[in-house]
């Protein structure tokens, strides 16, 4: 993907995305992936003016992403749309008759599929589509795996059919933890980066810029 002058970089999702920021300061962008690519590209490419936004919150579903979409998306009109969600539908679905079930996976497609085909027809954006991920530390994050896994294989399919970049992180960040360890990336909860697993974000979604 090729950055343009003035291109307005929008990075969007739930708490991995929020990284802290300060809500009532639009130009806040954390303290984690978003703020080390804005760092890395304003580094690299003084010339090109770039803007780029932070609009992740804490807790969010994709159906917050949806409900929320005209005011933090689309007026923002961005260049570049980068969205990263779909851990937390995972985590509130656990313990009840909903997870892993088709009607549950049917609802977050057609709420997914919804918020990226409006970029398409109300925005002139390039979409990069950003993987949840999920280390299995606590132990008892392999019970998530069931719908996790889904919901990742519906965000891959979606990113064929609508996005200009896909960062795939859930076999990267198990691939680096292996060789370190999982709390190395993901602390005590297996899915809020660290530092070094937000730098890994920002490290895997930087490859998607051209030079």
């Amino acid at each position: 993907m090729k950055l343009e002058a003035n291109d307005t970089i929008l990075f969007i999702g739930d708490s991995i995305t929020d990284a802290g920021r300060d809500r009532n300061d639009s130009h806040h962008l954390g303290y984690g992936y978003p703020l080390m690519i804005a760092g890395r590209l304003l580094a690299i490419y003084p010339e090109l003016n770039l803007k780029v936004v932070n609009r992740g919150i804490s807790g969010d579903r994709v159906s917050h992403l949806q409900e929320r979409w005209l005011n933090d998306c689309l007026r923002t009109q961005p260049d570049v749309v980068s969205i990263l969600i779909g851990i937390n539908d995972t985590w509130h679905n656990m313990g009840t008759d909903v997870s892993g079930s088709s009607e549950s996976m049917i609802q977050f497609k057609s709420k997914y599929q919804d918020i990226l085909t409006q970029v398409k027809e109300k925005t002139k954006a390039k979409i990069v589509i950003v993987e949840p991920f999920l280390l299995p530390y606590p132990a008892d994050r392999r019970e998530w795996r069931y719908d996790l896994d889904q919901r990742i294989q519906i965000i891959r399919e979606l990113a064929n059919e609508y996005a200009d970049e896909f960062v795939s992180l859930d076999g990267v960040f198990h691939s680096t933890g292996i060789k370190s360890s999982y709390q190395y990336l993901t602390g005590e909860d297996g899915v809020h980066p660290t530092v070094a697993g937000h730098g890994k974000i920002a490290e895997e979604w930087l490859k998607i810029i051209e030079n």
